[in-house]
């Protein structure tokens, strides 16, 4: 419950903006820790006692901060989401609609993945295999993320079709499925033995079905 005064500049309203913001902080380490373990040991083995022995917190504090496992695994959905974005989706939107916006989308996914931005490879494609046969509302977040990032590949092919770079006759669904799954056998290959070589092969896998779907004259960008 607020306590907050009606009052505006009163001393009462900076006392609970401080508490506010070192709440904001400690949840933030929490939810940094929380995307870490989930992406290698899975969204149950989350607790409120193991967060507060490993961040020297309290157990109640922690659990003060999310009120339930099951909001503490969603709060680490969300929290996951945003870094993915930052990783993976902002770096497209400084390119150009088209192919090149493309592969760029696929080769930061890729880095991504590579550059273990989560211990445990890709956090959704572990975390969805988790849940996908269960029911409830982390099983809901995890279906709405796998269809918001299916839907911006999609999105993101099509804006080339549009735009001239790929055949108006390709399948943008069934492109965009298959370029998915590559990246995601990448990730479980890589994670699997502990070795790079299947991101070379995603990645060549990639750039020819985008050769082979795009219009006469079209090339790919040099990779970074």
């Amino acid at each position: 419950m607020s306590h907050d005064s009606p009052f505006p500049g009163s001393t009462e309203t900076t006392r609970p903006d401080g508490r506010v913001e070192r709440g904001n902080r400690t949840r933030q380490l929490v939810l940094r820790r929380t995307v870490d373990i989930a992406s290698v040991e899975g969204l149950e083995a989350l607790s409120a006692g193991r967060l507060a022995t490993e961040l020297g917190l309290s157990k109640s504090g922690v659990f003060a901060l999310f009120g339930s496992k099951q909001e503490l695994q969603l709060a680490t959905v969300r929290e996951a989401g945003r870094i993915f974005a930052e990783q993976v989706i902002r770096p497209s939107e400084q390119v150009p609609p088209g192919i090149g916006r493309v592969w760029r989308l696929c080769e930061s996914w890729l880095d991504y993945s590579r550059g273990r931005v989560f211990p445990g490879g890709c956090f959704f494609y572990g975390v969805i295999a988790e849940f996908d046969a269960r029911s409830g509302p982390v099983h809901d977040a995890m279906v709405s993320a796998h269809q918001a990032w299916t839907t911006l590949m999609e999105r993101t092919l099509d804006e080339a079709r549009v735009g001239g770079e790929l055949r108006t006759d390709i399948d943008v669904p069934q492109l965009a499925f298959e370029i998915v799954a590559l990246m995601e056998a990448a990730n479980a290959a890589s994670v699997l033995h502990d070795e790079e070589t299947a991101y070379h092969r995603a990645r060549a896998g990639i750039a020819d079905r985008l050769r082979n779907t795009s219009t006469e004259g079209m090339s790919l960008p040099r990779g970074r």
